[in-house]
């Protein structure tokens, strides 16, 4: 049971300073690294609506579609990083439940393996290959669209995931007082937001239409980037209970 593998409260020993600073700078960079592939790479790449102006702009700029494959590769690496950091500091405050986080975030960060995967196959369909020539370009240029599309279901199937792994986390949070109480209770309830947004989403296909798919997960990226500046600069505190 979880309950039998939660920790009575210690000391913060040095191997969870070391790990809180290295959560707030993973946290951060992978960020930073997920956004410039999104919108600074990949995003303008894409026409919606046409599926051959799209693919001629990949083939036009096939290196920056590369690198935008390479981002998301070093963002799924980062958050392998991430949640190993985030379970050295929490495992002291519930081992079974830091443990449950991050087999979540790993679920997630999986998933951005996917996506690597139908950008890269997406490019295979606009080569040059030999045994393509039996379809028509057209035709090879909407199968590369529906594989970009793709990356769409990989993340509204991996965003439960990282909302569960972030709402665990923000109990734990809570639950130690490594952090201003306040911090962690708004991380709690953005993150049980994402998440049942998230599953209404995948239920109900229009709902974005309801609430804007921007709000399922900003909330909480807006607590995991506050929490990232306050583990790079402030650390963690000793709990006062």
């Amino acid at each position: 049971m979880l309950a039998g593998n939660e920790v009575t409260a210690s000391p913060i020993d040095d191997s969870q300073r070391t790990a809180a600073k290295v959560a707030g700078l993973s946290c951060l960079l992978t960020m930073a690294i997920v956004v410039f592939a999104n919108y600074g790479l990949l995003n303008p790449l894409i026409v919606p609506g046409d599926a051959a102006e799209t693919a001629r702009n990949i083939v036009a700029h096939e290196t920056q579609f590369r690198i935008a494959v390479t981002c998301f590769l070093i963002y799924s690496a980062g958050v392998v990083v991430l949640l190993a950091a985030l379970y050295v500091i929490l495992k002291p405050v519930n081992r079974g439940l830091a443990l449950v986080g991050a087999l979540f975030r790993l679920v997630f960060a999986l998933l951005w393996l996917l996506t690597a995967l139908n950008m890269l196959g997406a490019l295979r369909l606009l080569g040059s290959a030999s045994y393509l020539q039996v379809f028509e370009a057209d035709r090879l240029q909407v199968l590369a669209r529906l594989h970009l599309a793709a990356n769409f279901d990989d993340y509204y199937v991996g965003l439960p995931f990282f909302g569960l792994a972030a709402t665990v986390c923000s109990y734990l949070w809570l639950k130690s007082g490594y952090i201003p109480r306040i911090l962690a209770v708004f991380g709690v309830i953005s993150s049980a937001w994402c998440v049942i947004c998230a599953f209404i989403f995948l239920i109900f296909p229009h709902f974005n239409k309801i609430v804007n798919d921007y709000w399922f997960d900003s909330p909480m990226a807006i607590f995991e980037m506050v929490l990232s500046f306050w583990l790079l600069f402030k650390g963690i505190r000793a709990s006062s209970a």
